[in-house]
This record gives structure tokens, C-alpha cells and sequence, in this order.
């Protein structure tokens, strides 16, 4: 079964507390066993991972860029400002699908660029926790071509 990191940012372990009216009423621990049940029907072993620390995520970034991972990334905060996941995110050496629950085009203008996007394989927002989903999908896909 190939490997896939599930690598989520700032606050959302506070899922299903923080903005539900945005990010919806599922905890955390919801969103990682849908991670996993949804891996598993695709044939992937998934490592759901959280962090509020940058340098943390950068090292599971170059973790998974080392061991040809794939990775399904929301950087969260990250996404607007962070350079160094940008450039962390362009030594990938597997399929990188940035995910978001909400879609940041449709808030605040701060959360309108992602300094991500454009090295990443595509990027899934909108959809709630189904873009998780959506983006494990697409990497089975991915690797099944």
C-alpha cells in the first residue's frame, strides 16, 4: 500500500470549535479517520498529521519530498505568506494536492493568494472535509497512470 501524508496547519485541530459556521461542525479526529477510511478504499496508507508550528511542517515537507511521498497539504494560515512552505513544497517529489475546507476565493482578500498554488500539483477548496477526499482521490489517480 503506497504512503500519503495528510499534513494540516495552524488551528485546525480546533475543528469543529473554530468558525463551525465556516469550517463545519466535524472535529479534527473526524477528519482524520475519514482520511484514513478514504485511503484505504483507494488502495493507500494514510498519516494524518497537525501542526501550529512552521519549522515542523517544513520538516515533514522535506520528509515526504526525501521518501517520494505523496502529500495532501492544507497550510491553513500558511498558505497567504509562508515563503519558506513555498519553497519546501517545490522540492516535492510526489504528487502535492493543497486542499482547503473553505474556499479562500470566496473570504477576506488576505486569504485570496496562495503562495503555494503554483507549486503544487492542483489545488481542491471548497468542497468541506470532501476536499480531502477529493485530493486523496486524485493522487491514487496519479499514481495509477
Amino acid at each position: 500500500m503506497k504512503s500519503v501524508y495528510v499534513l494540516n496547519g495552524p488551528n485546525l485541530s480546533r475543528l469543529g470549535t473554530r468558525e463551525p459556521d465556516v469550517y463545519g461542525a466535524e472535529s479534527f479526529a473526524d477528519l482524520s479517520a475519514l482520511c484514513r477510511d478514504a485511503g484505504r478504499e483507494l488502495g493507500l496508507s494514510v498519516d494524518v498529521r497537525q501542526t501550529d508550528d512552521e519549522a515542523e511542517m517544513l520538516g515533514w515537507l522535506h520528509e515526504a519530498a526525501d521518501g517520494r511521498i505523496p502529500v495532501v497539504l492544507n497550510p491553513a494560515a500558511f498558505t497567504h505568506y509562508s515563503y519558506a512552505l513555498r519553497d519546501a513544497v517545490a522540492q516535492r517529489t510526489a504528487p502535492l494536492v493543497e486542499v482547503h475546507i473553505s474556499n479562500p476565493a470566496a473570504r477576506e482578500e488576505f486569504r485570496h493568494t496562495s503562495v503555494v498554488a503554483s507549486v503544487a500539483t492542483g489545488t481542491i477548496a471548497g468542497f468541506g472535509l470532501r476536499s480531502y477526499v477529493l485530493a486523496l482521490r486524485a493522487i491514487a489517480d496519479s499514481l495509477a497512470e
